[in-house]
């Protein structure tokens, strides 16, 4: 097949052509923004207590019938009972008041058995207020968070390979509309099992538009513009739609008008479909050789250039002239010993790292002060992150980049146990940072494990890496449940299995500046502190697989 970056070279670097579609595929990325973390907002437990139907109770009794609690050294109210009633109604009918005639302490608690008064003073309304996810309930507000990633899970194993079969244009405004609709139906959810089995849908919707837009992208891009597209524009217009989501939250506090607005909004993105092109490359590869003609010719129009008479002079399909050629699969990378111990090192990277990303994205709401500031911080927190990130990517070594933001990260949560409680500021400070460290360990962890994987296994490590990932994103909001327990339980938990992270990260090999793997053979092996080995630094150049392929093979 002919080098589609020759051909297509009379387009040049830039024109109106690839402009034009870098923006329009960066403001579709803005939408997976504020589509993936709304329950932030929609699913926030506000400050409740049991409810005290109205009967002949005196003011005293009324103020005195919900006990007091020690939580974190402070005395709430109890959340999840009150006294008993009948009792409380019959001191109160023979005009006995607590803690004068009667020590409140010796009457018996109750449930919440009338349900609950909820605080409107943040939230007006959220699925916790509607369905009364609380006390015996309250296991059900981290499970609906879930069910967005196990929703992200499935879009991840089933967008690409609908992606080639039919298309990355087709399957990008098939995700956008799937999502438009989804969010918009789950806003007229009638129980919270509705919410969350459509939950699903959004969670795979959602991943499905943001890896295939990225997808189309990098396919259809000029090379400048790809490599902007890839390292800044897909993160940073996402995080963009991140640092929208609260506003619009802050704006309308009922979680049924919110989704309405946030899918409004991105009924906008429909008729895209007319602007944006499909991939040229892809359609290259199905043989539809005339089609990809027509885009190029009309890309050349915009561009003001001229294309010539045969744009792409040899698109035949070659067969490889190697026909020993192997295809792999998950079972030979649990079958090889080295890819194997690499993919089990990648796996604990990439768990732990998705679980910190969106275990503080997901806390925002059960942070200190107001919860829209604390998200539009979290948000904003990502967008040095990026930046930072992308540059040291060029310059930097990956493994010890990598266990750097690593250990800041997981050290800064474990800090936050230390500061005192009249220091909310600095513990929120802390908790940004954090963020901000996971976010850069976040855009590494992607980069490092391409390169560390060959060519013939790339596809199927990385796979078997975002299911980890998502494993870790399924289990962030039962972590942050646990903050209820003791708040600083979460960060306890994702600080330590960071910091363990930061170790297991030290056992990969180094991949800064070398060339990217073919084979597995020419895969690096992990051994000690993953120093290479003499027969790795004398390994022939790509040009001569087959010796390097037995200088290696002897040392196993």
């Amino acid at each position: 097949m002919g080098d589609y970056d020759d051909d297509t070279a009379f387009l040049g670097l830039r024109g109106p052509f690839f402009v034009i579609t870098f923006l329009l595929l960066n403001a579709i990325c803005i939408s997976t923004g504020f589509a993936g973390l709304y329950f932030v907002f929609v699913g926030a437990t506000p400050p409740h207590h049991c409810l005290v139907p109205e009967g002949n109770l005196s003011e005293a009794w009324r103020a005195a019938i919900i006990p007091s609690q020690v939580v974190d050294g402070q005395a709430e109210q109890s959340m999840c009972s009150r006294y008993r009633l009948d009792v409380v109604k019959n001191y109160s009918a023979h005009g006995q008041g607590p803690g004068v005639d009667v020590n409140v302490t010796d009457i018996e608690q109750e449930p919440c058995v009338d349900g609950w008064i909820y605080s409107t003073d943040i939230y007006q309304s959220t699925i916790v207020t509607e369905w009364d996810l609380v006390c015996d309930n309250e296991w059900k507000t981290p499970l609906a968070s879930s069910t967005l990633f196990i929703g992200f899970l499935i879009g991840s194993l089933i967008s690409g390979q609908l992606s080639d079969r039919f298309g990355r244009k087709k399957i990008v405004f098939l995700s956008l509309t799937g999502q438009v609709l989804s969010m918009l139906i789950q806003s007229f959810s009638p129980s919270w099992l509705v919410f969350c089995l459509i939950y699903v849908l959004v969670g795979a919707f959602q991943i499905s538009l943001y890896i295939t837009t990225f997808v189309l992208g990098t396919e259809v891009l000029s090379k400048s513009l790809r490599v902007i597209f890839t390292t800044l524009g897909v993160f940073l217009h996402s995080c963009i739609g991140y640092m929208l989501l609260p506003w619009f939250a802050f704006g309308m506090r009922d979680w049924r008008p919110l989704l309405q607005i946030l899918s409004g909004i991105m009924f906008v993105y429909i008729p895209l479909w007319w602007f944006v092109p499909e991939s040229p490359r892809w359609l290259l590869t199905r043989g539809r050789v005339a089609e990809a003609e027509a885009i190029m010719r009309d890309a050349a129009r915009r561009n003001g250039v001229t294309a010539p008479e045969v744009i792409f002079k040899e698109q035949q399909v070659e067969k490889s002239d190697t026909g020993n050629t192997k295809s792999y699969n998950m079972l030979d990378i649990l079958r090889i010993s080295k890819v194997r111990t690499t993919t089990f090192l990648c796996l604990l990277l990439w768990l732990s790292t998705n679980m910190g990303y969106y275990g503080l994205s997901l806390n925002t709401s059960n942070l200190s002060g107001d919860p829209y500031l604390n998200c539009f911080l979290s948000a904003l927190s990502e967008v040095p992150a990026y930046i930072v990130s992308s540059i040291l990517l060029k310059t930097c070594p990956r493994r010890p980049l990598l266990t750097v933001f690593l250990f800041i990260g997981g050290g800064f949560l474990l800090l936050i146990q230390l500061i005192p409680d009249n220091l909310h500021g600095l513990a929120i400070a802390l908790e940004m940072l954090g963020k901000f460290a996971f976010t850069m360990s976040f855009t590494v962890v992607y980069a490092y494990t391409a390169e560390i994987y060959p060519t013939v296994l790339r596809n199927v490590g990385m796979g078997m890496c975002s299911s980890a990932a998502r494993i870790g994103s399924i289990t962030a909001p039962f972590i942050i449940y646990m903050g209820t327990i003791n708040k600083y339980l979460p960060y306890i938990l994702i600080g330590s299995m960071t910091l363990g992270s930061s170790v297991v990260n030290l056992f990969l090999p180094e991949t800064f500046g070398r060339e990217l793997p073919e084979s597995v053979e020419h895969m690096q092996k992990c051994r000690g502190l993953c120093q290479q080995r003499k027969s790795a630094d004398n390994c022939p150049e790509a040009g001569d697989a087959d010796k390097c392929a037995v200088l290696n093979q002897s040392k196993l």
